[in-house]
Formats: C-alpha cells, structure tokens, sequence
C-alpha cells in the first residue's frame, strides 16, 4: 500500500495454461487481429501486461493472450486486481474496451508518424501499427489533397425548375452537367463531344415507387421518376438497362469501369443487361444504409462494378 492509498501493482509472470477466459468477456477478436496482436508482440515484446483476478481468470487481454499461444510463448506478464467484486470486474470488462474505442486521431500528426515510418531506412513494416496498406494510401492522400478551385462555385438554391431537357451546364474549366436522357446518344454526343470516360458511376432508377419507397414517411417528398418508377415489367426494365449501359460503353474507353447502383431485388435485372454489354462482373459492394428509404431496413444498394 502506497501513501495516497492505493495497492501498488505487481507484474507477475504467469504460465499461459493457468490463465482463463472469463466466461462474459463481451469482447471478441478475429483471427486476423490476433495475428496483427502476435505482430505488434513480435516486434516490440509483451510490452502491456494482462489483467487477471484472485483465480487467473482473465480481466483484461484476452487477444493479447491468444497473440502469445499464436507465437508459442509460454508466460506471461500479469498484474493481479485485488478487492474487485464480479459486479465491478463486469463493468471494467466493458469499460475498458469502450473507453478505448471512443478515442480519436488527429489525422495531420498520424499521417505524418506513417510517413515518417515509410520513409525511415529501416526493416520495419509499418502494418504492425495496425493499420493496412490501403488505410495508409488513404489516410496520406487525405492530408496531402488541396482543394481543387474549379470545385468551389456558388449554388443558388431555388424551389423553381430552372433547367430543361438539352441544357449543358458548365461548371469551371473542367465540369459539365447536362440534362437530359440517357437513352438517348445524342445526350452523349453533347455531353462528351470527343472526350471518353475512364470510369462511370450511376445510379439509375430501380424500378419502384418513390412514394413508400425514397419517399412518403418524412416531411420531404420527392416526385416520380419519369421512367422506371415501378410501372416496368422485368423485361422492360432489362431493356431500359441495356440501352442506357451499352451507351455508357460506346462513350468508354477499352477498359473503363463502371460502377452501377442497384436495389437488391433488382440486382439479377441488373445483371441480365450486364452480361448483354460488358466482359465481365468485376466486384459486388454492398451498402446498408442506416437512413430511412431506398437501401435500408427491407432494401439494401448494392453497387456492381463491371
């Protein structure tokens, strides 16, 4: 006991097979995390020790501890909590997991530390920070984009329709918008002139109701879609879909991708007209909205990329 009152912590070594789990740990670790935690152990040592109580049953660490089995090791260090009742043990349990998830990053000094690591002559690989090679890519390119000026331009928000089919709005030196249908190539014509897209991404209509749907339970309500707003039976819609794709191709480079955005129950339509136009269904991404309307509850979006 210490003079402010509090028992001083010993660090314990303790053979592995006479840890426990605890029976309520509501923690759970994939095995790929328990290989990064052999990782990080393997290139720094067993620098935090694990929590355990009077009976070796494990408070804390219990990934650390399949990390260590994973490596072979046969000890580890251990600090005793003592006067704990299981009530207390419980809520440490969780707290000690959820506290640390609600930390942040300060993303200006992270990306500098993991370019730092890049950078230095050295073995040393920076995924045993935790962090994977895209997660890197990214974080470094967030912090070094600038602004690009032709993005930044005012926007006069009005209730009235101000634009009509086979208007060309252009945005700066770099941006066009046009209006008008993409079943119709002279809408391309218009749009692209000589130019040929590298990548598209759209999100076309699903072929339902935008009342009850997109729409209809909030104070916004949306108008229909003039076109594949549910009144398509399956094989017109395969053929709305295959027109407006094979457009979208003939205005591509070789090679291009396409990202097209669906409603799940419409995703086997989808790839009926796909397979008519591309070489091949590259990925599927699902997104499960969290918002009310289209993709949540009993819809989710799901994007295939040909």
């Amino acid at each position: 006991m210490n003079t402010n009152g509090l028992s001083e912590l010993a660090i314990i070594y303790q053979p592995i097979r006479g840890l426990a789990a605890h029976p309520r740990n509501a923690r759970t670790h994939s095995k790929r995390q328990i290989r990064q935690i052999a990782a990080s152990i393997d290139s720094f040592g067993f620098t935090t020790p694990v929590l355990i109580d009077c009976n070796n049953t494990i408070i804390a660490g219990h990934g650390r501890v399949e990390a260590a089995k994973l490596l072979g090791m046969d000890q580890v260090p251990t600090i005793r909590l003592e006067g704990l009742s299981e009530d207390q043990i419980s809520a440490y349990i969780i707290a000690d997991n959820r506290l640390a998830e609600r930390a942040g990053w300060d993303n200006s000094i992270l990306a500098i530390e993991l370019q730092h690591l890049l950078t230095i002559d050295s073995d040393l690989d920076v995924t045993i920070t935790g962090f994977e090679v895209p997660e890197i890519d990214l974080i470094l390119s967030q912090a070094t984009v600038k602004p690009d000026q032709d993005d930044a331009f005012e926007i006069d928000q009005t209730n009235q329709a101000v634009s009509q089919s086979g208007d060309l709005w252009l945005l700066g030196k770099k941006h066009r918008v046009l209006c008008g249908s993409s079943l119709d190539e002279n809408s391309y014509r218009t749009l692209m002139v000589s130019r040929r897209a590298t990548v598209v991404f759209i999100d076309p209509p699903y072929n339902v109701p935008i009342e009850g749907n997109v729409s209809g339970h909030g104070s916004i309500h949306h108008g229909e879609f003039a076109m594949a707003s549910g009144e398509m039976n399956e094989a017109e819609f395969v053929a709305f879909l295959t027109t407006s794709l094979r457009l979208l191709a003939r205005y591509s480079t070789s090679g291009s991708i396409h990202f097209v955005c669906m409603d799940w129950r419409h995703a086997d339509q989808l790839l009926a007209a796909g397979k008519q136009i591309y070489e091949a269904l590259l990925n599927l991404c699902v997104w499960v909205k969290n918002n009310g309307g289209i993709g949540s509850l009993y819809r989710s979006r799901h994007e295939l990329v040909f």
